[in-house]
């Protein structure tokens, strides 16, 4: 990925943080992404440095294993509380290695390896940089950060109170911390301009849309069940759950048991008590939609697969993750008119207004139809995408740090 006489020190603090989750977000996908190319492909050059109480330098062979269990966790089709346990276990002791041994031993590691560059792709922690700028003033290493998006500074009604402060944080720590940037779309890449002036000029920008870490398309898990429709995303405001939770209201109030279901499949974030609300009261929901919330990838690949689309409302979005895994599972998608949807997406979805319930309405009942001639059209037009690579992600980064 650098120059082969660069050393790579690679950020895990994410990941031992979320190490005894049941299931990734989108933001643990990368950070796993990145750690299980870079273990494969630059293992020579390589060290993991983390922050646990404190910034700390990582033994590498067991940071390797904690990323095969991480990997192991989140990729089954069911959840494995020993393979939970494992991983836990071994991020347990990562986080006691920074915390005992702190800055130094990093410090002279990378005073050692001469030219070395700080990989941190996952915003964690830089809303509190003084560890990092330690380092950056002490060493002289380069740093290089992916930005995710801008979404709680542009949309700050949609993200928890203080949130917005913390992200304009991080950015301005970006500011003063790194020689260059990675961002996930042209989209993300334009929000940072907007709130980080030097951003595409003294500071270099790469978009690379991030990869996909899908199994090939199983067999339908619900095929011979009645039609039904999958969210694939966090519960909370910005991904606009209450939208679909209305129609299915309505749906039920019209159909009755012939409607078609909904699964939401995703951890219940900021509000999602309040969004859920619906489903825990009597009534016809309560047959109609499912809230699952800790489903590994394979268990998700398979419900995708035997869906009649994904649904995809959100207010805002960095590159939209959900509709690209759906697409390369040759699912037709319904989501959201948002620029950076259209640029990961292209031609192949079809796109409605966030707050269009009439436009949300017409379509799910549509593609609800065992001969649905929209979602005919859509199946017509997916094998035109072109599915983004990890591979060519990391050439890009590659080229960028070299």
């Amino acid at each position: 990925m650098a120059r082969a006489d660069t050393h790579i020190f690679f950020d895990l603090s994410r990941l031992l943080w979320r190490a005894e989750r049941f299931a990734p977000t989108g933001i643990d996908r990368v950070e796993l992404a990145y750690a299980r190319h870079l273990i494969a492909a630059e293992r020579e050059r390589l060290s993991f440095a983390g922050w646990w109480g404190r910034l700390g330098l990582l033994p590498g062979e067991r940071a390797a294993r904690f990323v095969a269990a991480l990997e192991a966790q989140w990729s089954g089709g069911a959840v494995d509380e020993a393979a939970c346990g494992r991983a836990a276990s071994l991020a347990r002791g990562l986080r006691l290695e920074a915390l005992r041994h702190g800055e130094k031993p990093l410090h002279a590691r990378i005073r050692d390896a001469g030219s070395a560059v700080y990989l941190h792709v996952s915003h964690q922690r830089l809303d509190r940089p003084a560890a990092f700028l330690r380092l950056k003033e002490r060493t002289g290493i380069r740093f290089v950060c992916l930005v995710h998006d801008l979404i709680p500074i542009e949309h700050p009604r949609l993200v928890p109170w203080g949130h917005p402060r913390r992200h304009r944080r991080r950015i301005a720590a970006i500011g003063r911390l790194a020689d260059a940037v990675v961002v996930n779309s042209a989209g993300t890449a334009a929000a940072l301009a907007r709130h980080l002036p030097e951003a595409g000029g003294r500071l270099p920008v790469l978009v690379a849309p991030l990869g996909l870490d899908i199994p090939a398309p199983p067999a339908p898990a619900e095929a011979a069940g009645p039609a039904y429709f999958v969210v694939l995303s966090t519960i909370e405001p910005r991904k606009n759950h209450r939208l679909l939770i209305e129609i299915w209201q309505r749906l039920a109030a019209e159909l009755g048991d012939a409607a078609p279901r909904l699964v939401l499949i995703g951890r219940r974030g900021w509000r999602a008590r309040r969004i859920l609300a619906p489903l825990n009261r009597p009534g016809p929901l309560r047959g109609l939609v499912e809230a699952r919330s800790a489903l590994p990838d394979a268990a998700a690949a398979g419900l995708l697969a035997g869906a009649r689309a994904l649904l995809h409302p959100s207010f805002a979005e960095g590159f939209g993750l959900p509709v690209a895994e759906a697409l390369a599972l040759g699912l037709p998608v319904l989501c959201s008119d948002l620029a950076e949807l259209r640029e990961l997406g292209g031609g192949a979805p079809e796109y409605l207004g966030p707050r269009d319930m009439a436009a949300w309405h017409a379509a799910v009942l549509d593609y609800a139809q065992p001969n649905s001639p929209r979602r005919a059209a859509q199946l017509d037009r997916l094998p035109a995408w072109r599915r983004p690579s990890w591979q060519a992600h990391f050439a890009a980064v590659r080229e960028l740090l070299a």
